[in-house]
């Protein structure tokens, strides 16, 4: 693994590299947004802005890979100049190709759905206190208890738990402010999620997907269709929702901040989010 200091932050040495074996091949770089692009308070830096606009208009395949639902993804697609390409939302749930003359600038091209009741019944056992949210297939957000968050991109339907569990979802969330993050996570492992896809956030906080849906198989799917070798795939992200694809990229970087089990499925280590560290990142790409 390769961690970059402060006598490397240009990523010069990685970017020698990568101009001896560019040969004018496309990379595809997938980026996490929340702890990558953004700080915990949704702001994107200027260096951060500028070092993925200008990635993007060197022609490489930028695309975001986000746990974040549609419309809280469209503002950072265009935020760093993407017009053209594609975005995984929804932890790999939705996959949206983007081009200038398709209506709103995108259509979605897949989504996966699961039935959310088994996964909800057993954890409303277990966190009977837990808020909690569900995007249905249609784009919409209900949710119990008044829950809202940002990552929604829409304003959440409050509902009761019966009409959830009826829905057909492509996204749940589970947030409990009753609990610690070990309680949570001791309680997640308790009920042994089956059916679904899951990833534990950096609180007690809980995203849940369709079972074998992550970014990294929506990437995967992507990849396949453009046609870009394995070995010119890049990725970086800071969260366990991160995991397989800092695995599935050629080379998966890690942010400064990250926990460890994500550290330890990359392949560099770089600053922190709040050193701008996915600009040093995206220079070593140009």
């Amino acid at each position: 693994m390769t961690t970059l200091t402060e006598t490397s932050v240009a990523g010069n040495d990685d970017r020698r590299e990568n101009d001896n074996d560019n040969n004018g091949l496309k990379l595809m770089v997938a980026l996490d947004v929340d702890g990558t692009l953004v700080d915990h308070d949704g702001h994107m830096s200027p260096g951060v802005r500028e070092a993925a606009q200008a990635v993007v208009a060197a022609g490489h395949e930028v695309m975001i890979a986000t746990g974040r639902s549609l419309n809280a993804t469209l503002p950072v697609i265009e935020n760093i100049g993407i017009e053209r390409g594609y975005a995984v939302c929804c932890n790999g749930g939705v996959t949206l190709r983007l081009h200038p003359e398709l209506d709103n600038g995108y259509e979605v091209m897949h989504k996966a759905t699961f039935d959310p009741a088994p996964a909800l019944r057993a954890l409303r056992e277990r966190l009977p206190a837990a808020k909690y949210a569900l995007e249905d297939e249609d784009g919409n957000f209900l949710s119990t208890e008044r829950f809202q968050d940002p990552s929604f991109g829409v304003e959440a339907v409050g509902v009761d738990f019966h009409t959830m569990l009826e829905a057909t979802a492509v996204r749940v969330v589970v947030f409990s402010t009753e609990n610690t993050p070990e309680e949570f996570n001791e309680a997640i492992e308790h009920v042994g999620l089956a059916g679904v896809t899951y990833s534990v956030g950096w609180t007690a906080w809980l995203d849940i997907a369709a079972a074998g849906v992550t970014k990294a198989s929506a990437l995967e799917n992507l990849r396949l269709q453009l046609g870009i070798d394995p070995d010119r795939t890049v990725a970086i992200g800071d969260g366990r929702n991160d995991i397989e694809m800092l695995g599935w990229a050629g080379r998966g970087v890690a942010m400064g901040q990250a926990p460890e089990e994500v550290i330890a499925a990359a392949d560099e280590v770089t600053h922190s989010v709040f050193d701008d560290g996915a600009a040093h990142v995206l220079r070593s790409l140009l």
